[in-house]
């Protein structure tokens, strides 16, 4: 019992009465192996390569689009253009403006001389 109690008494001089002290530690530098940094190198490049691509992609819509607009303008142009010829056919062939026409050039009409055609 002695000697418990004399090993007491030496843990307990041993031992501050604060909390005790431990010596700085060194911070941990975490570190890569050349394969991890290889594979974290070559995805870095992969969503930079990705990223240009989907951008240079959209870009390329954009001026697709754009051409396919003015194409459509250019198309709309072009059906008022035929549009108004045809009204411009159909009024020069009327009827009664061949007639007219005739009788300001000294034609005369014949009924014993027409032909009819049939389409």
């Amino acid at each position: 019992m002695v000697n418990d109690a004399a090993v007491k008494v030496v843990r307990e001089q041993g031992r501050p009465a604060a909390s005790p002290s431990r010596a700085p530690r060194r911070k941990r530098r975490f570190r890569l192996s050349l394969a991890e940094k290889l594979l974290f190198v070559s995805f870095f490049l992969f969503v930079v390569y990705a990223a240009v691509h989907i951008v240079a992609n959209q870009v390329r819509l954009y001026e697709l689009n754009r051409h396919v607009q003015q194409l459509e303008a250019t198309i709309g142009e072009q059906k008022k253009a035929n549009n108004d010829l045809y009204v411009e056919v159909q009024r020069l062939s009327a009827y009664e403006r061949i007639l007219q026409k005739a009788k300001e050039l000294g034609l005369s009409l014949d009924e014993n001389r027409v032909k009819v055609v049939q389409e």
